[in-house]
């Protein structure tokens, strides 16, 4: 009985510390950019010894990838969420201003992200992982493009489903990166609604 408490308090301890220094590793990456930053630093920034770095992470690419996906994830749940709101009848202007609001809100998350573009299109491994994301976060546009009520089949210019949930990302990427020079968070939401409303409606708030 003493001896599954002591391990369940130190899962737990080992989970919060994993957390704390993927927090903190997600600040200085950001600041600095994934390949300006040591594992000095981030052990600093989230108060603990290299030991405890080395304790939950081989190196700072592993700690990457899992911030990474940590984000990414909860990324493909928000959009997922935004678009699952309306049942089964999907309002899609109200839907796009809800994924715009998602995906708009954290500029350092794109900072990150960008910089691990970068090192993505520099490691195929690294780009297997991003790839994956992608694939998954466009399955989840698809599959609920699909169940929404009146949409009949995607504008003929991008073909399927997949095509349609392909030039929603592609919006979102253009956006973004130019989001990132200027930072104007307003214009940014303004053009990707404008811009998501125009791939996925009739012009009128419809289906296509």
């Amino acid at each position: 009985m003493v001896a599954g408490e002591t391990v369940r308090r130190v899962t737990r301890r080992r989970v919060r510390t994993r957390a704390n220094l993927l927090d903190a590793a997600f600040a200085v990456f950001a600041a600095k950019g994934f390949g300006r930053v040591s594992i000095e630093e981030v052990c600093e920034a989230a108060g603990y010894s290299r030991g405890a770095f080395y304790s939950n992470f081989d190196s700072l690419d592993e700690l990457f990838f899992a911030l990474y996906r940590q984000r990414a994830d909860l990324i493909a749940d928000q959009v997922a969420g935004a678009l699952a709101q309306d049942g089964p009848d999907l309002d899609v202007p109200a839907a796009v201003d809800r994924v715009t609001e998602v995906l708009l809100l954290d500029l350092d998350w794109l900072l990150v992200k960008t910089d691990f573009l970068v090192h993505a299109a520099r490691d195929p491994q690294v780009a297997e992982t991003l790839l994956e994301h992608r694939a998954r976060l466009r399955g989840a546009i698809a599959d609920r493009l699909a169940r929404a009520g009146g949409f009949v089949e995607p504008p003929a210019v991008l073909g399927d489903m997949d095509g349609a949930a392909h030039a929603v990302v592609a919006a979102y990427d253009g956006v973004t990166t130019q989001l990132l020079l200027d930072r104007d968070v307003d214009g940014a939401r303004a053009w990707l609604k404008q811009l998501l409303t125009a791939l996925l409606t009739d012009g009128s708030g419809n289906l296509r």
